[in-house]
Formats: structure tokens, sequence, C-alpha cells
């Protein structure tokens, strides 16, 4: 009977704690909710008085007034990983707009994957001229993100982007699979059989060369800067088509008369998102990471343990020339998990002991 009382008693005890904590929420979001408010006012009066949203020195102070707190029960590294949620959250508030960099021209793949990525979210795209433009206009804070291709299913990665990963302290954010499509284009509706000069950039021309073999045999064939310039080409040749994309087709008003023509449907592109922020773990993440090891025989399969002991699953291995000495590599490695996962800390704490150097370039939510 008394066992009863007392189980009844806790349960009672553990309903009246489980009210306070709700109570607790309720304020907590309306004080964040209030805070984000803040946060908005302040990013209109930095708009107006011309400087920038972000500002590095302002968010460390901001952890340095919150160490100073007291506490009983949260540990500072606790209250500085919830803060860096915080603060993304209210910067998010603060810039309304996003702006986005992208490889151009305009109407390219890196522009589809950018609006693809984006499409939820209000946002400007700035075209720029080439991969280390976008990394110097995040760096230099004169836009949010930058989408970046980082490699192709067919042929293989872009090592300007890894050699950039590498060097700026950019952090990876999100990631964009996306299937290159490619379509035949015309000014209007017309048959294969009356297309005399076919326009596109080489590498298309050439993902699509049983199409053009066994239905334009005996066109003209010239080659263009990028796929957009080719449909944008197009109104200045008679009887023409060009292979691009939808988004340029719709950019500058043309028809598609053949959709998928590449001869390979299952080449896809990879494209990073990169930026400042650190994500929340979603459940179903990836993280990003470079290293190196000595060059001695078996240090990387020792280095790999790290993963395969916890059974964390690696999407991708590649290496690349250190460019520091002959005949050394980093090594660039994708795999499943958060970097706040437990199991993903410790395989990088063992990592680091059976590694020269490690740099972590970031997690963000899995595209597939």
């Amino acid at each position: 009977m008394n066992g009863d009382v007392y189980v009844r008693d806790a349960e009672k005890k553990l309903d009246e704690l489980r009210e306070e904590i709700s109570q607790l929420d309720r304020q907590i979001v309306r004080l964040l909710d209030s805070r984000a408010k803040l946060a908005k006012e302040i990013g209109n009066v930095k708009r107006e008085l011309g400087r920038p949203i972000v500002d590095p020195a302002r968010e460390k102070e901001v952890y340095d007034k919150i160490s100073e707190e007291k506490l009983n029960f949260l540990t500072k590294s606790q209250i500085h990983t919830i803060y860096k949620h915080v603060i993304a959250s209210c910067k998010a508030v603060q810039l309304d707009k996003k702006r986005v960099a992208l490889l151009g021209p305009a109407g390219t793949f890196s522009e589809q994957a950018a609006k693809q990525y984006f499409s939820e979210t209000e946002a400007d795209f700035i075209i720029t001229k080439n991969i280390p433009d976008i990394f110097r206009k995040v760096k230099a804070e004169e836009v949010d993100y930058g989408v970046v291709p980082v490699e192709n299913s067919t042929y293989g990665s872009i090592p300007i982007t890894l050699d950039l990963l590498l060097e700026t302290d950019l952090k990876v954010v999100g990631e964009i699979i996306l299937r290159i499509k490619l379509n035949l284009i015309a000014t209007r509706e017309m048959d294969l059989s009356e297309i005399k000069t076919l326009l596109s950039h080489e590498n298309p021309l050439g993902q699509c060369r049983k199409f053009i073999e066994e239905n334009l045999p005996h066109v003209k064939i010239i080659e263009t800067k990028s796929t957009s310039k080719a449909v944008e080409l197009l109104s200045e040749y008679e009887d023409a088509a060009a292979i691009g994309t939808e988004i340029a087709a719709e950019l500058y008003n043309r028809v598609i008369i053949s959709k998928g023509i590449e001869d390979n449907p299952n080449n896809f592109t990879r494209f990073f998102v990169i930026g400042y922020e650190e994500t929340v773990a979603t459940g179903k993440d990836k993280t990003s990471i470079v290293f190196s090891v000595r060059h001695v025989p078996g240090a990387l399969l020792s280095a790999l343990k790290a993963f395969s002991n916890r059974n964390i699953n690696l999407t991708k291995l590649e290496s690349r020339p250190s460019r520091l000495t002959p005949w050394e590599y980093y090594f660039y490695t994708d795999f499943e998990g958060h970097i706040t996962d437990p199991k993903v800390q410790e395989a990088l704490t063992d990592l680091k002991q059976n590694t020269l150097f490690i740099k972590i370039l970031g997690s963000y939510p899995s595209n597939y």
C-alpha cells in the first residue's frame, strides 16, 4: 500500500516539474522572440548607417558576456552551443533577404541549383565570373551565401573549390545534388530536320554526342562560352537550335523542342552552399573534413579506423596534392552524421591522434 502511495506522489511530483518546465519553455520562447525583434530593429538601423549586418566583434562580445554568468548546471560550452543557434536565428531575421553569389552567366546549372536550394527563401542572386570571386564575396560579407560546384558524377571533383575550402575559414552549410538535364532549345517550335546549326558549350556537346549523331548528323556545330550564351545567340542564326538548361530557355523566352537529350541520364553535379553559420543537426546530415597523415605505411588505414570502428559510413574519400611537399596529400572526406553527434565527436578525437592536420569544413543536411 505504501508503495502505491509513493508511486502516486512521485508521479504527481513529476507532473508538477514538467509543468514548471513547460511554463519556462513558454517564457524562453517569448524572450527569444523579443530578442529577434530587437535584432531586426538593429539590422534596420545598420542598413540606414550603411554598416554590414554581420558583426563578428559584436558576436564575440555577446559570448564574452554570457561567459561571465555563474551557472549551476549548464557548462559554458553548453551555453555557447545554445547561443550559436540563437545568434544564427536572429541574424537570419536581420538579413531578411538573402544575398547569394553564384557562378555565371545567368541561365546555367549553377543558377538552377541556387534557386532550387533557396526556393523557400526570398533571395537576391549575384552572378560572378569565377569560383574564387564567390569565396571572396562571402568572406568579405558582400553576400550571405555562395553556391559553388564541388564535383560531377561523371567528370569528378572541381579542384579550385576543394583548394579554396581548405584555404578559407568559410563553412559548408548545405549541399545540392542537381541532375544535369540538357535540352534542345530553339526560338520557335520546329522539327529536328529543319535544324541547320547547333550551338552550345563543348562539354554539353560531348554529353549529347549520341543524340546529335542519331538526330542531327549534318548540322553545323558552333561552340560557345556557355550553354546560356548559346541560348541567347539563337536569334542571330536561321533555323538554329541550342543545347541548354530549362532556366536559360525561360530567361531568353525560348522554346524547348526536346527534353533530356543527354547520353547519360545519371549525370549529376553536386554543389556546396558556403557561409559562416553553423547548421543545426536534422538527423540526416553529412560532415565534410580534410586531413593529412604521416607519409608512412598504414597511416591512412589507421586514420580511417576512427570511422569504421564506430560504424560511421564514409560517402567520399579523395586525395589532393598538398602543394607544400611533393608526393604528400590532403584527404577530403565526407561521412554521415553531424559534428554535434557524440559518435562523430569521438571519431574526430580519435582521428586527430592519427593525423598531422585536420580541418572540419562543415556539417549540413544531406541531400540524398
